[in-house]
Parts: structure tokens; sequence; C-alpha cells
């Protein structure tokens, strides 16, 4: 199957499973396709200390190890750059810096524009990551591969927007100061900002690979053998796809999935159709990539909550049974579903792009 057929493939499943599901269970489709979507349909289950800490040691089981053996085969620490830091890298911090006071300040002159202030945040941020790796490794997307850093904008805005969709049948998230956006409005209002994800968290990628300790050890650590590569695919399909649908039928139970499942659905129909996937390096105990794409989400993550905390426009959580313990908006537990999504973010830009597995 060819790449634009594996990527058709992938959004027919990715975008009507969950549908099936709301179906299947007999709700109002309509009920779905609200936008702006205000409407919370979806009354969560409260805290619950045994899934909290259920969760918390799963979370641990998967993480710990590999935090353990890159802090144990770190060696000295490189801290000087090869090359001066670029004028548009301090462009960067200075637009990061000047948007974040205006963003967490309520000015009456600036109030009309308080809720753009997400965009240029951020493109400060990139601006920033994309210099830093050139300082250090004397090249980055932004200079050494623009067409494809260019590239990564409005197909990172239709990679948000898809978990927006997803968002819709579990609704672990809404928005506060722009109830009063039209549609229109609301589209252009969130697609910008959406636009930045991909370029966010592959050039923070890309910085950490230029630190030689991040991920120490973890080019020689489990080596995984995946036996019946074609049957196992079709079964992780199976399983993700239903794991999809049912987030539409049991939201307080499934909602992980919605981290877990695309992901899943994408490398399971590329390993059916014998393409490398982001996980091909495991079997040789190849794991610095995949520990490194997560960390970069994790990063990202921490800005992402943290520039969100004292904005006008901003995003609140409600997450069943672990919803306390909140750093910023976001429940503690929540950040774990970073780690998957820094995955999905090069397992996408390698799929719409046309790239060959492992070129991020």
């Amino acid at each position: 199957m060819k790449r634009p057929m594996i990527a058709l493939t992938c959004a027919a499943l990715l975008l009507g499973s969950p549908l099936l599901g709301v179906y299947l269970d007999g709700k109002p489709l309509g009920d779905y396709a609200e936008f702006p979507p205000l409407t919370r349909n979806v009354e969560h289950a409260p805290f619950s200390w045994p899934v909290f800490i259920g969760m918390a040691v799963a979370i641990l089981a998967v993480v710990l190890p590999f935090d353990l053996r890159s802090m144990k085969r770190r060696g000295p620490a490189r801290t000087s750059n090869r090359h001066p830091l670029p004028w548009w890298g301090w462009l960067g911090i200075f637009l990061s810096c000047v948007t974040w006071f205006l963003a967490w300040n309520r000015f009456a002159w600036f109030a009309p524009v308080q809720v753009f202030t997400f965009s240029p945040l951020w493109l400060g941020y990139i601006l920033a990551v994309n210099a830093w790796c050139r300082a250090r490794a004397g090249r980055c997307m932004l200079t050494h591969d623009t067409g494809y850093f260019l590239a990564l904008f409005p197909v990172s805005a239709a990679f948000w927007w898809f978990f927006e969709y997803l968002n819709r049948f579990v609704q672990n998230w809404y928005y506060e100061g722009c109830s009063h956006l039209t549609p229109l409005q609301y589209f252009l209002f969130a697609t910008l900002p959406f636009s930045t994800v991909l370029p966010a968290v592959l050039g923070t990628y890309q910085l950490l690979k230029s630190f030689p300790n991040a991920g120490a050890g973890l080019d020689d650590f489990l080596r995984v053998r995946i036996p019946y590569r074609k049957p196992l695919s079709w079964t992780m399909l199976a399983v993700s796809c239903f794991g999809l649908l049912g987030i539409g039928i049991w939201p307080d139970y499934l909602f992980p999935l919605l981290w877990l499942s695309p992901l899943f659905i994408i490398t399971s129909i590329q390993g059916i159709n014998g393409r490398a996937t982001v996980f091909a390096g495991i079997e040789s105990g190849h794991w610095r990539k995949l520990y490194l794409l997560a960390m970069a989400a994790l990063v990202c993550g921490f800005f992402w909550e943290f520039w969100n905390y004292g904005s006008y426009a901003k995003w609140i959580y409600s997450v069943p049974f672990v919803g306390r313990f909140k750093i910023f908006e976001m429940p503690v537990l929540g950040f774990a579903g970073y780690l998957p999504f820094g995955l999905e973010c090069a397992v996408l830009a390698d799929l719409a792009l046309g790239r060959s597995e492992g070129s991020v």
C-alpha cells in the first residue's frame, strides 16, 4: 500500500472509530458536531485513590527504567556551544518574554487582542530552540531543512484539530475566554496556535539530541524481539480501533486511549504494509530516539501548561478519577500523556510529509 493510501486508511479509522462507538451507544451524533464546542455533555467520575495510585505505579514502571539507565550512563557534561547564538534566537527569546508579560497582565489597551498571545509565545519558543540547536550542533531544522520546517506548520494545525475532535468524546479539556468568538473567528483563533505544536516538539527533540547526556545509554538498552510482525500489527490495529470506538461509549474509563490509540493505529498499518515504524530500533536496543521524543513533548508540555496558567484565553482540565494535585492547570498524572504524544508527533510528520521513518 502506498503512503497516500496508508494516510487515508489511518484517517478513516481515526475519525470513524469514535463516531461508530457513539452511534452504537445510541447517543445523538449532533452533540459531537457543535462548533465552537462549548457544551459540556460528559459528566466525569469523581477522584479515586485506587485509580490514581494504580495509574501512578503503571506510569513509573514504564518511565523509571529509562530514566535510571540514562542517569547511570551519563558522562561529563559539555555545556559550551560550538557557535554563538544567532540573532534570530535572541529575537525569539525577546518575543516570548514580551508576549508572556502581555498574556499574564490585563492591560485595557491590549484587551482586544488578549486572546491571541499563544501564537507569538510559541513562535518565539520555536525560534529560540532552533537557534540553540544551531549554536550547539551547527545545524537546525529552520536553517538546514527549511522546507520541511515550514511544512510542519499546516500539518501541525490539522494534527491538533484531530485531537480536538477526539476530545469531543471524552471532554478532558475545555477553553475559557473565547466563548464570544464566532465559528470563523474561533477556527482562525485556534488554527494559528495549533500550527506551532509540531515545530515546537520536533525542534525541542533536535535540541535534546545535541546533548550527549540526554538519553545516554539508551542506544544499547533492552532488546525487544518482535515476533509475527504482521499478525501482531493486525491485532494491535484491532485493539486500538476498539479503544477509539470505546471512548465514545465509556469516556471515563478509556480516556487515556485518546493518546495511545492513534499512535498504534498508524504504526500498525505501517507494520501491516511492511514499512518501518518508529519502534523499529528497539529490536537492536535503540531506545534513545523514543525517549528523546517523549522528553521533547514533556518539555513543551511544561511550557504549554505554564504559559496557559495566567493567560486570559486558556484551557481547563476535567479528568475522571485522577483530577487532583495539579501543576498549573494540569493534574500531575496528566503529564504522562505527553510521553506518547511526542512519538505521535514524529510518526505523523513522517507520514504526512513523505519522510522515511527515522528521518526526524
